[in-house]
């Protein structure tokens, strides 16, 4: 898989991979906070689902990352995949690229982490993911070659939507014919 056009097009393909992906994680976990489930879907199967479907966004972002350091039609460096805002390519867009993933890599190790972190500070990182995925998304539509093709802008469009309705339905209750389960305190012995 040296060939030039393999790698162009696994690189496009992984990054909106990345996004669709990347999105519905962000769904999941807010759907996760309110303490959503149903007689099909317990609270564990969202949670295990969450967990999972993150740790394949880190996989298909590695790969993404990975492909646009070989591609050698752009000059990006690692570096600049993991620095904000230094790269002689599209800086900006790039730099949006490179914080988003900053801040994923920050999630993750501190998700690994979190028994020895503590859950509030463990919380504290953790909402880093309401700030990467609009980053990610503002980066997905300012570089690369299908940014503005319409399916892209139909995809970060239904990525958007998703994201909106699951944060209004957080902000305004539960969904019809859902329930929410209350959070129950821990009694400490």
């Amino acid at each position: 898989m040296t060939d030039g056009r393999a790698i162009w097009y696994l690189s496009r393909g992984t990054g909106v991979v990345t996004l669709i992906l990347l999105t519905a994680t962000v769904v999941l976990g807010i759907i996760d906070q309110q303490r959503w489930s149903s007689s099909r879907w317990p609270r564990f199967v969202l949670d295990a689902l969450h967990r999972n479907l993150s740790l394949l966004v880190l996989c298909v972002l590695a790969t993404h990352v990975a492909t646009i350091v070989m591609d050698s039609f752009v000059p990006i460096r690692l570096v600049d995949a993991i620095v904000p805002f230094g790269s002689s390519y599209r800086p900006v867009w790039v730099g949006l690229g490179a914080l988003a993933f900053d801040m994923l890599l920050a999630i993750a190790l501190t998700s690994a982490l979190r028994v020895h972190l503590g859950h509030r500070a463990w919380r504290i990182v953790h909402w880093l993911a309401y700030a990467a995925w609009p980053v990610a998304l503002v980066h997905s539509l300012g570089v690369g070659t299908d940014n503005r093709s319409t399916w892209m802008l139909a995809i970060a469009g239904v990525c958007a939507s998703g994201v909106l309705a699951a944060t209004w339905t957080r902000l305004g209750g539960t969904t019809s014919g859902e329930q929410q389960q209350p959070r129950q305190a821990t009694v400490s012995q």
